[in-house]
């Protein structure tokens, strides 16, 4: 009986071969789909803030800007058959105050009728203030209404006539009455007031505003 061969010994176990992380390098697409959304970001911020700050842009008057023109039939006492913006006043030199009004607004009986006896006082003294055009703008009334409040306010100067607020809230974007635009002689509106908050101290300050420095 023959001798069996001894038994092999077992072979090592083989190495596992080392595992290199793949690293996947972003897509150009989204590369370019994400700049492009960052730079639509700041093209719209930019455009809003444009907006909210220019006054040409959104239409809105603001001090500074232009003031819108117009041409409505006077109501008032004094003047031709029509009133105009800048032609009245507003341009060429001659500076301009516009006071918007209406008989059925409560603050405007309590604030036009002091501010039109300043107007009297200025235009009898002849001096620099008497040069500045005062201009009313009556909205929201009928005929015979708009016409009993000018007279009893004791208004001197030219109305023109806003019943459907085509001016007071389609031109300047008022919301109801009384407003005061203070408007220089290059047609540039200097000061804007909202509410009954003028008196005629205060409204012959603004006034004095619009005057040229000598």
């Amino acid at each position: 009986m023959t001798d069996a061969p001894p038994p092999e010994a077992p072979l090592p176990p083989a190495p596992e071969p080392e595992v290199t992380p793949t690293v996947r390098k972003p897509r150009k697409r989204f590369i370019l789909i994400g700049l492009g959304i960052g730079v639509g970001i700041i093209l719209i911020v930019g455009l809003t803030t444009s907006i909210g700050s220019n006054p040409s842009t959104n239409g809105r008057p603001s001090e500074g800007g232009p003031v819108p023109s117009f041409t409505r039939q006077n109501l008032g006492p004094s003047g031709s058959s029509q009133v105009s913006i800048p032609a009245d006043g507003g341009s060429n030199g001659t500076p301009a105050v516009l006071l918007f009004f209406g008989n059925w607004c409560p603050s405007c009986h309590q604030e036009l009728p002091p501010l039109a006896a300043a107007v009297q006082v200025q235009d009898k003294a002849g001096g620099a203030l008497a040069k500045i055009r005062v201009i009313g703008v009556d909205s929201e009334d009928s005929v015979g209404s708009a016409k009993s409040f000018i007279k009893s306010a004791g208004v001197t100067f030219p109305v023109a006539y806003d019943p459907d607020t085509t001016v007071t809230s389609g031109l300047f974007y008022f919301r109801g009455d009384p407003y005061a635009v203070f408007v220089k002689g290059d047609g540039t509106i200097e000061r804007i007031v909202a509410g009954a908050q003028l008196t005629p101290a205060s409204f012959t300050a603004d006034e004095r505003a619009l005057l040229p420095a000598n």
